[in-house]
């Protein structure tokens, strides 16, 4: 329910004070207090699994930093940035999936693995919605430091410059740009891979879908020849069924280290 607060139709009145609020509301779950029936769900999940009141707080960090830092300067910053808003979702699901009956390996890889998916889901989110961030929400993601290697400005971002509606035709820069960061997205879903086999059989195939249908979306950006101002990059719905089987397959053999 936090996760979209600031990126909802409401979201430009999102206050820091409602932010706030909702920390408050957060800790009384985390002491058995819930203040409606869906914090109450929440309240019975804390008590029965062994999860951490962290990874929810770093979450409404993340979208602190969204009201107030609308552009990041390196990776490292937007690194700090997915974790919060993205990658902790990983680690809060972790302790509610658990792990294979069988798994004798270290709790850290597969709690690594969960926190890659995270990160780079949302790294694929970011490069999906560039146009349609800077466009309504004045937002740049990408790192402005990296779109300086590529000869890219933030202005051009922002005019729309390296996308021509006249010729459909996308700038040169912004495609070996993209190519870079999609390298990257796709490095990070190869970690997340790493653990998806530990968890528990009935977690290991909703988890491999998931995983399988987001990283396509990467595949739709290419598809769409890095066009993300004018084109929503996405996995059409069959595709989506088709992929189901493939995904069945890979979660089947548990790991057991």
């Amino acid at each position: 329910r936090r996760d979209e607060l600031v990126d909802a139709p409401t979201g430009s009145h999102i206050t820091p004070e409602a932010l706030d609020q909702w920390e408050r509301r957060l800790e009384a779950v985390f002491e058995g207090k819930p203040m409606d029936v869906i914090d109450a769900a929440l309240t019975d999940t804390v008590s029965k699994f062994p999860v951490d009141i962290q990874p929810f707080r770093d979450m409404i960090d993340g979208m602190r930093m969204d009201l107030v830092k609308p552009r990041y300067q390196t990776f490292d910053e937007l690194y700090e940035y997915c974790y919060r808003v993205a990658g902790t979702v990983g680690l809060m699901s972790m302790p509610i999936m658990g792990c294979d009956d069988d798994f004798e390996g270290d709790l850290e890889k597969v709690y690594k693995a969960a926190l890659s998916l995270g990160l780079a889901n949302q790294l694929t989110n970011i490069l999906r919605d560039v146009g349609e961030d800077v466009q309504t929400r004045n937002r740049i993601y990408v790192p402005l430091d990296e779109l300086a290697q590529f000869g890219i400005t933030e202005e051009e971002i922002v005019r729309g410059g390296l996308y021509s509606p006249s010729t459909g035709k996308v700038d040169d820069r912004w495609k070996a740009f993209m190519k870079f960061q999609i390298a990257r997205a796709r490095e990070v879903f190869a970690e997340a891979e790493a653990g998806v086999n530990c968890l528990h059989a009935d977690a290991r195939w909703p988890v491999w879908s998931a995983l399988d249908v987001y990283r396509n979306i990467l595949d739709a950006i290419e598809a769409n020849d890095y066009d993300n101002f004018s084109k929503r990059a996405y996995v059409p719905k069959w595709e989506k069924f088709a992929m189901l089987p493939s995904s069945y397959a890979k979660s089947r053999p548990a790991q057991k280290y």
